[in-house]
């Protein structure tokens, strides 16, 4: 079954993948080379900073004898990302001894900083410029609405026209991962678009924006400035005000695709405008295996499978109906049943029951947060036994033959189906076959040759 995949768990991992040519080019901003430094392991980040001053090869013999024998399990998980990174250079001589040297630009640009000291490319903006800013709370507020309008938009993604508010650069990020589309038809979600759905906010943050910047390259845009915008973004200030002159005109696209998103918030004043980083651009350089980023629980599951929901949210009405039935909807309040019905409707969708427990168990109410297991394992191992049920029948399409002339005519109408792999069953008695359904007009020929 297909999986929404999430390929980098950071942008570190997007920047490791890049060409080495690329990768270099992103090495001539300082920014970047700092912010690869943050990101690198404890010990790697120690190693890179004993070799910042050393121009000559250290062999790989050296780096080990300055680590325990405890500690050569995170001695090479440490090499090894400097060399995925690129922050060091792999070397042999001749007597094919390996020796590591930094990436000279890497190197370079971090001497600087660390001598002169680094500044973002550009400064927050004054008071007296701007307008009243938002309050922290105010743009919590705002980037959790822009969120939810976008999840909502996606599932109601039957009507088209809600989709209009995005840009087309945004529309056609959905179509690849999350929408299909069919000519004279409306957009529906696909399976990976229902299991995007139960992942939490920072894991579908990382889904949108990673293939925001694999399709650039069709937008005539370099994938290697869309990440140096993004990264050096996530360093912004949180609730600061940002000139949108000192942005270039890629930049000042992918600002706006952003705000669509809830990333930034955009405002207008009497001469300027300006964007202002929201908490979702800060999580731009979280790592999805940290739960600080994910908002306070909601649900409750007892062990009767009724769920007690306390949210006010419409987006959380719309994916608890993805796996269960809504009973009733008070104004903070959501009554749902997890039925057999609802989850084989879930799993005709694509979402697995893995996904539907995990979702479960991430937005637990804090008031069971603590309680082991959070959801009731009668619940969760009968949710498991029901996708089983449903994945124990496969259904295939197919033909059934019968009322043959002779018993050699069934027998060789049966060594030809087994022949091409398409023998699904036979009754040697009653001279019956039942052949998958694609090799139908195979069949008819074949016969109509015996006879």
């Amino acid at each position: 079954m297909p999986q929404v995949r999430i390929v980098a768990k950071n942008f570190m991992d997007m920047v490791a993948v890049l060409p080495a040519m690329k990768l270099d080019k992103l090495y001539e901003s300082t920014f970047i080379c700092e912010a690869v430094l943050r990101s690198l392991p404890p010990l790697a980040k120690k190693y890179a900073l004993q070799m910042l001053f050393i121009e000559s090869p250290v062999t790989a013999k050296s780096f080990e004898e300055w680590v325990l024998p405890d500690g050569f399990s995170k001695h090479r998980v440490a090499i090894e990302r400097l060399l995925q990174l690129r922050v060091f250079l792999e070397t042999n001589d001749r007597k094919k001894e390996t020796s590591y040297t930094m990436n000279p630009k890497f190197q370079s640009n971090m001497r600087k900083y660390l001598v002169q000291g680094g500044t973002l490319p550009r400064e927050p903006m004054s008071l007296g410029v701007t307008v009243r800013l938002p309050t922290l709370e105010d743009l919590e507020a705002y980037a959790h609405k822009q969120w939810e309008c976008f999840l909502l938009q996606l599932i109601n993604s039957a009507q088209a026209q809600r989709l209009t508010n995005f840009s087309s650069s945004m529309i056609r990020v959905f179509q690849r991962g999350l929408l299909s589309s069919r000519e004279n038809e409306a957009p529906r979600l696909t399976e990976n678009g229902f299991q995007f759905l139960l992942m939490d906010t920072n894991a579908q943050l990382w889904y949108i924006i990673r293939e925001y910047i694999t399709t650039s390259e069709d937008r005539g845009i370099e994938p290697t400035d869309l990440i140096s915008f993004l990264l050096e973004l996530s360093f912004h200030s949180l609730g600061e005000a940002y000139n949108m002159n000192s942005l270039t005109d890629v930049q000042c696209k992918a600002i706006k695709d952003l705000a669509d998103l809830g990333v930034v918030k955009l405002q207008q004043g009497r001469k300027e405008s300006w964007f202002i980083p929201t908490k979702l651009a800060s999580n731009l350089s979280i790592s999805l295996s940290d739960s600080s980023s994910r908002r306070q629980g909601f649900v409750v599951v007892e062990t009767n499978f009724r769920m007690y929901a306390y949210s006010t949210s419409k987006l959380h009405s719309e994916i608890l109906r993805l796996f269960s039935r809504i009973e009733y909807q008070l104004p903070n309040l959501i009554v749902a049943a997890i039925t057999k019905e609802s989850l084989y409707t879930a799993f005709e969708n694509g979402i697995t029951a893995d996904q539907i427990i995990s979702f479960l168990q991430q937005n637990a109410h804090p008031r069971i947060v603590e309680r082991v297991p959070t959801v009731p394992e009668n619940v969760t191992d009968q949710i498991r036994l029901w996708e089983t049920d449903r994945n124990r029948v496969e259904m295939i399409p197919s033909h059934i033959y019968e009322d043959f002339p002779s018993k050699e005519v069934f027998e060789g109408a049966a060594d030809f189906a087994r022949e091409v792999g398409g023998l699904l069953w036979e009754d040697s008695n009653k001279m019956r076959l039942i052949v998958r359904g694609e090799l139908h007009q195979q069949m008819r020929d074949f016969l109509r040759r015996s006879k």
